[in-house]
């Protein structure tokens, strides 16, 4: 559910209150019981969801939604809009748990509603984001954000890092991982078998053959030929200005952007209620909505839920889809291995 005194709970009710989406999967909602009834009342929606107290076991339920409520946290979303320990202590609590349902194979997918970082923070948790809990708790040395929205793609090689800081984090490596990581998930997730992967530049022109800075040719060139070494089809470095409009022309699938803004801008001019944020690299499958906590309209039936529904969409699509490829690969093994035995028995 997120951060309890955003608007997790009002997006959540108003994507699952379709009967057409409800249908589509089973549904546990990791959070707080009195927050998503309040969000329902206001919305004019009946209860559709059966509420299970919390547990520190999860498990599974035979119901379509379940509310797993940690009622030992109360607050009133119409009364608390802002950062707090109790709400960043609430929304770890949630995720930590939604990621071992995960891990245990009790869920096939985590959809995270926004949090507040600052509220982790005043709780005592010094994650910069979601990517970064994720990738500890799922021992995920390799990993990436992408976003998918509208006509575009991109997947950022560095993250929650601040502006003065990003000459210390971008090196080839920081470039080269999410080059191979979006290539991967593009062929096994969205089904392009041969991906177009644009790599934008750092500087201004991308440095304009080193007029505006180096970063281009030391990082960034050698990152793309060692791809391209791989068989991956990356080409650029290209203007950071321009290369956006050449994807959502549908000249590439994806780009490659250097730093958060560079790369969340244009996703979110273009499409910011459908656009997800989709961590590649883990061994779980999460998505979750590009837009953060809105604690300005809180209580007040104004947000958007687009975003939130796109994200337990595509969640759903790749669970099937990793289904489909371990019933495919459980099938290849035991053929295999039924070859085996009568190689053997020859």
């Amino acid at each position: 559910m997120g951060e309890p005194a955003g608007i997790g709970a009002e997006v959540i009710v108003k994507a699952l209150a379709d009967p057409v989406l409800r249908h589509r999967a089973r549904y546990i909602i990791y959070g707080m019981n009195e927050l998503l009834a309040y969000a329902a009342d206001v919305a004019e929606f009946d209860v559709f969801w059966w509420r299970d107290q919390y547990n520190s076991r999860p498990r599974a339920y035979p119901h379509d939604v379940v509310v797993v409520d940690y009622d030992q946290f109360s607050m009133l979303g119409t009364a608390i809009r802002s950062p707090s320990k109790m709400g960043g202590e609430a929304s770890m609590r949630f995720c930590v748990d939604a990621i071992e349902a995960a891990k245990s194979n009790i869920v096939d997918a985590v959809v995270t509603a926004p949090i507040a970082k600052e509220s982790w923070k005043l709780a005592g948790y010094h994650y910069p984001g979601h990517t970064e809990l994720l990738a500890e708790r799922t021992g995920a040395k390799h990993h990436a954000m992408m976003f998918a929205g509208g006509p575009l793609k991109v997947v950022l090689a560095t993250v929650h890092v601040p502006l003065n800081s990003l000459w210390g984090r971008l090196n080839i490596g920081a470039v080269f991982s999410p080059i191979e990581l979006v290539h991967e998930a593009l062929v096994n997730w969205f089904d392009i078998p041969k991906p177009r992967i644009a790599v934008a530049g750092l500087n201004p022109h991308a440095s304009e053959n080193g007029q505006f800075g180096d970063e281009e040719e030391r990082i960034i060139e050698p990152a793309i030929f060692m791809a391209r070494q791989q068989g991956i089809d990356a080409t650029g470095p290209y203007p950071p200005d321009t290369i956006f409009l050449a994807a959502k022309d549908g000249k590439y699938d994806v780009v490659v952007a250097m730093y958060h803004d560079q790369g969340l801008i244009p996703v979110k001019l273009l499409a910011f209620d459908r656009a997800v944020n989709l961590t590649i690299g883990l061994p779980i499958v999460r998505t979750s909505p590009d837009h953060g906590t809105a604690f300005d309209i809180v209580g007040q039936n104004r947000a958007n839920p687009g975003s939130m529904r796109a994200a337990i969409e595509l969640a759903i699509d790749l669970a099937i889809k990793r289904h489909h490829r371990r019933k495919t690969q459980l099938e290849m093994d035991a053929q295999a291995h039924t070859q085996q035995d009568h190689l053997d028995e020859g």
